[in-house]
């Protein structure tokens, strides 16, 4: 199977060099990613498109997960799925084309569009005028319509081959992946962060995580879990780091030191500076924030002003106008919805009537009153790891244990989102096996039969491992994990 992928439109009005380096990152991002699925599958990069096509031995599970992992990747406009014969006759042409379209253009107007390549004997609009012919009499088109139709007929011709486009996939737009500078984002697990990281990343910056620790292990566990989503959705072809810094103390220090007006602001400076020295050890020039205009207390202008002025470095806000219910619904489209909505919100200080016009000059008395080495101690104690290294890292406690066999008084809960089991249910004869998705174990763990043993399985055993983890330092010590050997 071949599919031709377009480029995003922006990419094709850069300079010459410029639009030839944002290809070859493309390809490259393809290649790293789609050869995880099938280890032979080909992407080659043109000046106007990139060609991929996976083998027939191929299964029709691989093919869909590469659809799937191409509507998601940076820089694609659309791709378009393609089937690839002999260039014959026009009328060889017509009825390999009929097939495909007859039933899409009944009852409506179309168009044929013949794009051409190579020396041929007769011109593409000769092509057009003869399958079009052909598609009135033996379809029940409504009329063919040169201008505005409903349904485009859409053939390729390289050469001595001709291509039929039998569907075309939209893509995520933006630039590819790591052909702009790399930012740190700061990540809560809330929908704004998460929305925030997901637009650096589409517009081309390799994102990496930078996440302050307000409530203990399980806040940690959700946020892991949601940008190791975030970044097996959109960016798995760049390695990138995910960094946590304990901030239970900073926090502690501004409630005891601070204005409770302006406990808000301090705090957000607080994160700023240590952002910056973050981002300095990473090489990194620009910090990534969800903060939207006037969506809470410490997000007006002059607070942001303030804020802000507690680091050199860029602060980019790619929210800053965008409702709350469009950043909702955008989590929704990343599959990442689910699982924010069971993280927490830790605001970390509580305002009690919170100043929205804060003042640099009182925001520095404030401050004035806090320990330095408290902030110092917190980024000392920073943990850096790479994102594809989570479940590696989570120091998960000795007892809760990854199992290849079931045994009689053990029930296996498949936790994958439900897309995931119908396209590879788990087939386990003889065992019991539940299907709960990880979004829904927390509701319904309470409920299951204390005299059992459950065992959580995923594919990659990373949710399973955080869940189990989770769970488990709740006190539900019959979970543990499922790991089928490979």
């Amino acid at each position: 199977m071949k599919f031709i992928v377009k480029l995003f439109p922006e990419i094709t009005i850069k300079s010459r060099p410029v639009r030839r380096r944002f290809i070859q990152r493309l390809q490259s991002n393809l290649q790293i990613l789609l050869k995880r699925i099938h280890p032979k599958v080909t992407v080659s990069g043109f000046w106007d498109k990139i060609e991929v096509v996976v083998p027939e031995s191929a299964s029709m599970l691989e093919v869909d997960a590469v659809v799937e992992t191409m509507k998601m990747t940076p820089g694609i406009a659309h791709f378009l799925e393609v089937a690839e014969y002999p260039l014959g006759s026009f009328h060889d042409v017509f009825e390999k084309t009929l097939p495909v379209y007859r039933d899409r253009i009944e009852g409506k107007t179309f168009k044929v569009r013949v794009k051409r390549t190579g020396d041929h004997d007769f011109t593409s609009v000769d092509m057009e005028r003869y399958v079009g012919g052909g598609l009135l009499q033996h379809a029940q088109p409504l009329r063919v319509d040169v201008r505005k139709p409903e349904v485009f007929v859409d053939l390729e011709i390289k050469n001595e081959k001709l291509f039929i486009v039998e569907k075309q996939h939209k893509g995520l737009g933006g630039y590819p992946l790591g052909s702009q500078e790399p930012v740190l984002s700061l990540i809560s697990g809330g929908f704004d962060s998460v929305v925030s990281s997901y637009m650096t990343m589409r517009r081309g910056a390799k994102t990496h995580f930078l996440f302050f620790n307000l409530g203990g292990k399980a806040h940690e566990v959700g946020v892991k879990q949601v940008a190791l989503q975030l970044w097996q959705g959109l960016g798995a072809s760049a390695r990138v780091k995910f960094v946590t810094v304990p901030f239970e103390e900073v926090v502690g220090d501004i409630l005891q030191n601070v204005h409770h007006s302006h406990m808000g602001v301090v705090l957000k400076r607080q994160m700023m500076r240590a952002a910056e020295r973050v981002a300095d050890e990473m090489k990194i020039d620009a910090i990534v924030t969800g903060e939207s205009i006037a969506q809470v207390s410490s997000q007006t202008i002059p607070n942001l002003n303030v804020i802000d002025r507690a680091t050199d470095k860029l602060v980019v806000r790619p929210l800053i106008t965008v409702d709350k219910p469009e950043i909702v619904e955008l989590t929704k489209r990343l599959g990442c919805f689910d699982i924010v909505k069971m993280i927490p919100e830790y605001c970390g200080v509580i305002s009690d009537r919170p100043t929205t016009r804060a003042k640099l000059s009182r925001v520095l008395e404030e401050e004035s009153q806090l320990d330095e080495e408290v902030l110092d101690r917190a980024i000392s104690q920073c943990k850096v790891i790479k994102i594809d290294d989570i479940a590696k890292n989570l120091d998960i406690e000795s007892d809760i244990e990854a199992l290849s066999k079931v045994s009689e008084n053990q029930v296996v809960v498949d936790i994958r989102a439900p897309l995931e089991v119908e396209r590879k249910p788990l087939n386990m004869p003889g065992c019991d096996v539940q299907v709960i998705p990880f979004y829904e174990l927390e509701s319904k763990v309470a409920t299951l039969d204390n005299s059992k043993e459950y065992l959580l399985y995923c594919d990659k055993g990373v949710m399973s491992s955080l869940h189990a983890q989770s769970l488990q330092e709740k006190g539900y010590l019959n979970i543990k994990v499922y790991r089928p050997l490979v």
